[in-house]
């Protein structure tokens, strides 16, 4: 919870990983709160009492949200499906904005990646930004199993990985109001 409200101030990609991280290790207790206290929030010993019991009302309101939404087996929250909507308005105001050319030219460098993606996903074609965000997502999952990672396709997560950060840099600047300063367009500002 605490993450989690950092991350989306500072970095909604990371944001969104890490909530649909907390999806899957929902699901992986079953939704049910006594294994999440003993397995994950009981864990955190740096955190007093006052801190477990708000996680565990954040757990709590999360898997209540996931039943109410027909989440509990697979899917996202409506919370994090919100993110993807913004990004993608975010994506669409960016490449048709003659200002933002350095993230136009960015997104083509990616879009190979993408079409690629797609055309693997079968049926379950997403948008573009979800797409990013899936291949990322499926990468922090190999990364945990430990299996092994092809020079290509870490070729394709590192042009991803570029491409989202420009895209929550920007998202940054936008919710904070900051998005059409003269700095705007630099990543880097």
């Amino acid at each position: 919870m605490f993450t989690a409200s950092e991350k989306k101030r500072e970095n909604i990609a990371e944001y969104l990983l890490y909530m649909w991280q907390i999806e899957d290790l929902i699901r992986a207790n079953e939704l049910n709160l006594e294994k999440i206290d003993e397995n994950i929030i009981n864990k955190y010993s740096n955190l007093d009492e006052g801190q477990k019991k708000q996680l565990h009302e954040w757990y709590e309101s999360l898997i209540d949200m996931m039943r109410r939404e027909g989440v509990a087996e697979k899917g996202h929250l409506q919370i994090n499906k919100n993110v993807i909507i913004a990004l993608d308005d975010l994506h669409r105001t960016l490449l048709a904005d003659e200002k933002f050319a350095k993230y136009s030219a960015e997104f083509y460098k990616t879009l190979p990646y993408i079409v690629e993606l797609r055309a693997k996903a079968g049926e379950d074609k997403a948008g573009e930004i979800e797409t990013c965000m899936n291949a990322l997502y499926g990468i922090l999952m190999l990364r945990l199993k430990g299996e092994e990672i092809t020079k290509e396709t870490m070729e394709a997560i590192r042009q991803i990985s570029t491409f989202m950060a420009m895209l929550s840099h920007y998202y940054k600047l936008d919710y904070n109001n900051q998005l059409f300063n003269d700095s705007a367009d630099d990543p880097n500002a």
